[in-house]
């Protein structure tokens, strides 16, 4: 639950602050009455994305043995590819994203508008589905996802609201930086869980990296099962009994990638001084 919580919160209120930018700048420049050509394109694309959505949840559910731990392996090595190249372009682009929003809008019809919400949603609603697909491979329950991903886009669109009615005054930085951290560290998760599978898959079961970096079996605030363990697993990518492997994964993708991130934040705050 934790994980879909926060992908569907982080996602949401990236699609939520575009929608917030192009209404308003419909209503400072007196063209209200194209707003409904952006809550057009914004329907279009939940409809659009909830039907890929379902698609893909289908298809991977009725999946077995060779076939369903290389579809799991390859999702989970694309959601944490695309995880990480989504964190890092908000990173760079979000400081330019509300004036190129409203070039665009200046010079725009009702229907690039509507395609202006329908990409801006789109992207979002697509980004989610797949991480939400890998986040249910990381978990016991798939009802725990699912009310974990509502949850995080009911909390998404009422701090959007938020945004919309305060305008510049809300200062979302801090924000995306802890929720950019968290989101690396669940993508750590998920190069793990790729490596996993992947190994699974070509049957490599025996060796020095194959055999357990640590057991638990029975520990405080129940780390080898119950609620705790789901929540730490789907996360962070915790297991109980992981592959030396495994771990090695997560880090060799953590360490340099979290280096980058700060770094990266760095440079930033000196070229702003």
């Amino acid at each position: 639950m934790g994980s879909s919580f926060l992908i569907t919160l982080r996602e949401g209120l990236e699609a939520s602050l575009v929608i917030s930018i192009l209404l308003t700048y419909l209503v400072k420049t007196n063209r209200q009455d194209e707003k409904r050509s952006v809550w057009l394109g914004t329907i279009a694309a939940v409809v659009a994305c909830f039907v890929v959505g379902v698609l893909f949840f289908i298809l991977v559910d009725g999946l077995n043995g060779k076939v369903e731990k290389g579809v799991e392996g390859f999702l989970a090595l694309a959601a944490m590819l695309v995880l990480t190249q989504m964190i890092f372009w908000m990173r760079a682009n979000a400081r330019n994203m509300t004036s190129d929003l409203r070039k665009k809008v200046e010079t725009s019809s009702r229907t690039t508008l509507i395609v202006i919400a329908f990409v801006a949603v789109a992207r979002e609603g697509l980004e989610t589905a797949l991480f939400l697909l890998s986040a249910k491979t990381e978990t016991a329950s798939g009802s725990a996802v699912v009310i974990g991903g509502l949850i995080g886009l009911v909390v998404s669109i009422a701090i959007g609201i938020a945004i919309y009615r305060a305008g510049s005054r809300v200062n979302l930085k801090t924000f995306f930086n802890v929720t950019a951290i968290l989101l690396l560290l669940f993508a750590a998760g998920l190069a793990g869980k790729a490596v996993h599978e992947l190994r699974e898959l070509i049957g490599w079961e025996t060796g020095l990296l194959i055999t357990p970096a640590w057991t638990i079996t029975s520990g405080a605030w129940s780390a080898s099962g119950g609620t705790f363990y789901d929540f730490m697993k789907g996360l962070f990518g915790w297991h109980a009994t992981p592959e030396r492997l495994r771990v090695g994964a997560y880090f060799v993708y953590l360490i340099p990638v979290l280096v980058s991130y700060f770094k990266t934040s760095k440079d930033e705050k000196q070229l702003v001084s």
